[in-house]
Parts: C-alpha cells; structure tokens; sequence
C-alpha cells in the first residue's frame, strides 16, 4: 500500500520506451552469455550506506524463455523473461514499469536497478552471487530474546512525526518472516535471520528494497531502522499481544451533502462507465480505487478477482479506478489490460487520469482527504455509500489478513440482507 505525501511524483506503469522495449526485445539473435539455472543472492543499494539483500531464483537460463523469480518468505514473483543486448543482461520488471541491467562475470552480476519512467534514472547498484541462498549471514548465536508474534510498532520520521503501526512475526530457528502493517496497507513480506542482538529482515518485490535493522533493548522492546532506497525511518518495538490497528475510520470520506458517487470514466476499450448503468442498478457495489503501480492495489486485486467471480449472481458488482503513472489513456489501457489479464479480472477497470490528489478529486469530486491507495468504497443497493477503507491487509500480515476478509464478507453479507 502506497502512504501518499503531497507533491506526488508517482511512476508509470508497464510498458515506455526504455530498456525494456528498446534494449529487451531486439536481442533474440545475440549470443547469450552464460548465466548460471538456480538460485542467486542479489543486493540493492539502500539509504544509509547500506545493502538490501533478496533471493531470486534463474529457470531456463539456456533458452530464450529464460526467467526470474523473487523470492520473500513464502511469496513467489514470476517476472517476464530474461533479455540480453550484447553483453548486458535485462531483467524486466514490467508490473512496475521497471527492469535490473547488468554485466555478468561468472557467477556474478553487476548493474543497476532502473525505474524507466523516470527519465535519464541514475538507478540503484545492484550486485548478485550465484549459488547463495542465505540471505542474511546466520550469527554463530542467536539472542535469547524472540521476535514470535505481535508488536506495537512506531514509526519516527526525520521531523520526529510518529505513527503507530503493527508488526506481526514468526522464526523457525534462526530464519524470521513476517511485516508490519500500516494505515495504509502493509511491507509485504519480510525475511530475514536473528543477529548477535536483534534481528535483520529484507524484501524486494519489484518495486522498492526494504532493509529493515532490529536491535533488541529487552525482552519486549526493540529499536531499529527501516531503510528504503531514499530514506531511513527510526522504529520503536513493544511487545503486545493484543496489537491491533485500532479502526478509527478511514480519513477519506464523503463530503456533506453526499451520498452517491456520479463518476463516469472509461475502461481499456474506451467505453465510458457509471454507477447509473443497468450493469449495477440495485446491486451491491464495491469499488476500489487503485494504481497498477501499487503493491498493496495488486493484493487486493489478487484477492478480489475470484471472490467477484464467487460471489457476483448473489447480486455484486466490483469496479476498479486506476490513477495511473501518466495522463494518457493509451498508456493507461496498456497498463490495465495487462493487469486484467495477470489477475483474471472480470469486473471493470476504469481511468481515472493520473495518480494524485487533483485527479482523484476531478474524477471523484464527492470525497475529500482522499490520502492512500487501495481506497475501498461499499454502496449499498440504493446507490449510497455506506463504508470507506483505506489500506488492505495483505497476505503477509497473516492473522490480519484472514481478518479482513472476515470482516470484508460480513459487511458484504449485511448489505445484500437489506
């Protein structure tokens, strides 16, 4: 999930003309160099001097469907196949419009990791080793103190603002899981190893490397930093079992005076939709407000795709609104085809224009203090809306997760009873 700050310079998705289009796809009839099938460690660069490791897997490295997976935990991400250009290998990251450039050397690699809607990006160092499938390096002893379960977690900008979050964790010997959840949705999965004094926990999906640093203070407090590639944010750990985002209700809401949403935006083939079409007249309707760009945006798809197709002859309707990383609808079709096609989707997909506050405020002109993505909006039969949710609990946050759903279907339940 995506915490938006104003100014918002937010990527584009999929496909622009970059390394990806360009550099990957006119290279079929190079030679390949060597880049060995199996299981590699690689590094980004993160704020602070300091490596985010993470744990990809190479299929097929022979062929021209040579592919990349990730690996966090129990999380698996496919990315599209390898390319080459000469001798620079090409792994596009096309989800979040991105790819990883580098030299191989043997059993390493060295290059950057590129976001390719930024224009000129300097990009992030990125190292990887063949054949390592540690990502942390095990302590030769373990602390006595463990991470097992919930905590109350602060989090502390450089201005010295604190919010409240919840961290959720689990360790078979000396290798940790877990995230931590956020009003804004959650850091997807977290993996890591217990140090000398603490634990030490890394992800990277495809978007941004996550570093996180835990140094135990006793058996029920913790301090630490949180580094992302621009950024390190001190945290605060206290031991409760009973963590929980308390639900204070979502900070966006419907401005006085309205009930209903009148939106009418186009989906990919150019047909333009509202909430007064036949399609979801006396329906229980759904929508969610996304990006295709947005981690937590692509959980909740993943979530909702099969249970619209579960539970739509009960009399639901789900519509997605994508603000995407570019004004321009022919990109935004691209970006949302691709992403009904990923995930299965069956309902429609709109575009909204292009992330940001001053877009979702024309687009949606009946909310205001619209502040993160996922936004989830419930209307009842009559056209009303009758709930705002902001954020999702992915599948990493686990308890949290199952929660949510619980708690997702019951509302749904209440409103289809009336």
């Amino acid at each position: 999930m995506i915490k938006i700050k104003w100014p918002v310079y937010l990527p584009a998705t999929l496909l622009t003309i970059s390394c990806l289009t360009i550099s990957c796809l006119t290279v079929s009839c190079q030679k390949r160099p060597p880049l060995q099938n199996g299981i590699w460690k690689g590094e980004l660069s993160v704020a602070g001097n300091k490596k985010a490791p993470f744990l990809f897997e190479v299929s097929h490295a022979e062929t021209d469907s040579a592919s990349v997976t990730l690996r966090n935990g129990a999380e698996r991400v496919k990315l599209d196949s390898i390319h080459y250009r000469s001798d620079t290998l090409i792994i596009p990251i096309t989800a979040f419009d991105a790819c990883i450039k580098g030299i191989i050397s043997g059993g390493t690699v060295d290059g950057t990791f590129i976001k390719n809607y930024i224009e000129n990006d300097p990009g992030i160092p990125f190292h990887a080793t063949f054949g390592t499938r540690e990502r942390f390096t095990p302590a030769e002893r373990i602390p006595d103190t463990g991470i097992d379960g919930k905590w109350d977690i602060l989090f502390i900008s450089e201005k010295g603002d604190t919010t409240r979050n919840v961290g959720i964790f689990e360790s078979d010997g000396a290798t940790v899981t877990g995230s931590i959840l956020t009003r804004s949705g959650d850091l997807r999965y977290l993996e890591g190893v217990y140090t000398t004094s603490g634990v030490n926990l890394s992800a990277f999906g495809g978007q941004s490397p996550y570093l996180i640093e835990i140094r135990f203070t006793d058996d029920s407090t913790f301090s630490g930093k949180f580094h992302t590639a621009r950024s390190i944010t001190e945290i605060v750990g206290m031991r409760n079992d009973n963590a929980e985002l308390t639900d204070s209700g979502s900070p966006t809401r419907l401005k006085p005076g309205f009930q209903t949403l009148g939106f009418r935006l186009p989906n990919p083939e150019g047909i333009n939709i509202s909430l007064s079409d036949e399609r979801y007249r006396g329906k229980v309707v759904v929508v969610s407000i996304l990006g295709s760009w947005c981690p937590n945006c692509l959980d909740e798809m993943e979530f909702l795709a099969p249970w619209y197709d579960a539970n739509r002859a009960r009399g639901v309707e789900i519509t997605g609104i994508a603000f995407e990383r570019k004004n321009d609808f022919n990109y935004a079709k691209t970006a949302l085809t691709r992403l009904k096609n990923r995930y299965g989707v069956n309902y429609e997909i709109l575009f909204g224009g292009e992330v940001g506050r001053e877009s979702v405020a024309n687009a949606l002109p009946e909310l205001e203090n619209f502040t993160s993505y996922p936004t989830t909006l419930f209307i009842d039969r009559k056209g009303n809306v009758r709930k705002i949710h902001t954020g999702f609990n992915g599948p990493a946050t686990g308890l949290f997760h199952e929660e949510f759903k619980r708690e997702f279907n019951s509302l749904i339940d209440s409103l289809l009873s009336e």
